[in-house]
Formats: C-alpha cells, structure tokens, sequence
C-alpha cells in the first residue's frame, strides 16, 4: 500500500475525482468557523478596551489595537459580540456532539500520545500531511480551548452581572478574582489563535480547507 495520505492524494487528483471531491471541512464548520473568529476578534479588541479604563496589571493595551474608542463603546462592542459568540458557539458545540464529530476529531486523548507529539513537534517532523485526522497535540489544544471558552463566558457572566449571578460570582472567589480568570482565560485564547494563525500559515492548504472545504 502506497504511504501517500489521502490528503496527498486528493491535492493531487484531477478534478472531478473522487478524492477531488472529498470535503475535510464541511459547511456548517466553515461557516460557525469564520464567525466566531470574527467575533472572538472584536470580543478581545474591545476586552482590551475595557480593561484600560481600569487595569488589573501595570501596564495598559495600545490604544491601536482596542475597539471601542472609550470604556462605553467598548462596552457596547463587547456586548453585541458576546451575543454572536456564544449563540454561534452553542450552536457549534451542539452539532459538534449530535453528528459525532468531536468524538471522532477529538478523542481519544492519551498522555503518551501527547508526548510523542509534542517531541515530533519540537523537532519539526510532526507530519500534516493528512488533514482528515488530528495529531493528539492538536485533539489537547481543541478540546482545551472549548473548556477556556466556557470558562471564559462564566467569568464574563460573573463580571457583567455579579448580582444577579451572585453564586457564580462567588464560585469564581468574588468579582474581583473573576476578573483575574476572565483576563487568563482571554490571554489562553489570545495564544490558541496566535498559535492558530502560525500553523495555518505554515500549512496553507488547512486555511484552504476552511475555506472551500476541500
């Protein structure tokens, strides 16, 4: 049997083929992908301008790279993202468990598979040849940024409304110790898409996946 992925074989294929036609990505996907990234960028830009009108660390975010202009519009940025973002991300976790696509992206995660990953990682020979299947160092960092994300609206919550949601408010420690895990919880995400945008980056035909879904 030949080593050549099907992935290899599909970028290869004329078109019109079967493997030409074969779908990584399929619409749904691409569709909830683009928007939550779209909203997950307005949700930090504007988070930054929040947190300028009152810092948790000594230091404050370059005006250049907030949204918002002020601590109101700011506000009013995050808030119309947030909405974006968690219904497109309810909408997305429930399909990714009904059509059993987490199950087969996701799992199983093994620490010894982890391992290995991430010494082939190192050392440059983690392959991506085939995009049909995701290397366990990838299965880590999907499934951790879908429990950041909860963590992160929770937080948000917390913050937004503490006294209505005063015992999740209590359960992060109090408002002000939910700040701290909101502000972490958005420097984890901040660092999945940086990582994110390298790695498409160095495999172009990922990003072209998720485009055209082939």
């Amino acid at each position: 049997m030949s080593s050549t992925t099907i992935s290899e074989q599909a970028d290869a294929a004329p078109a019109g083929t079967d493997a030409a036609r074969k779908v990584i990505q399929p619409a749904w996907v691409r569709i909830m992908h683009w928007i939550n990234a779209i909203a997950m960028i307005v949700m930090i830009m504007s988070g930054w301008q929040i947190y300028n009108a009152s810092p948790l660390f000594d230091f404050q975010f370059s005006r250049s790279i907030t949204l918002g202009g002020w601590l109101g519009g700011g506000l009013l940025w995050h808030f119309a993202a947030m909405w974006v973002l968690v219904i497109n991300g309810v909408l997305y976790v429930a399909l990714g468990f009904a059509t059993g696509r987490f199950r087969r992206k996701l799992w199983p995660i093994t620490p010894r598979g982890v391992a290995s990953d991430l010494a082939r990682a190192a050392t440059f020979r983690l392959s991506h040849a085939d995009l049909t299947t995701y290397n366990y160092v990838q299965k880590l960092l999907y499934a951790g940024i879908l429990l950041v994300g909860v963590l992160v609206v929770l937080s948000g919550l917390s913050i937004w409304k503490p006294v209505q949601f005063q015992t999740l408010t209590a359960l992060f420690g109090g408002y002000d110790t939910a700040r701290y895990v909101h502000f972490f919880a958005m420097a984890a995400i901040v660092a999945f898409l940086a990582v994110h945008v390298v790695l498409a980056l160095l495999v172009p035909k990922s990003l072209r996946a998720m485009i055209i879904g082939r």
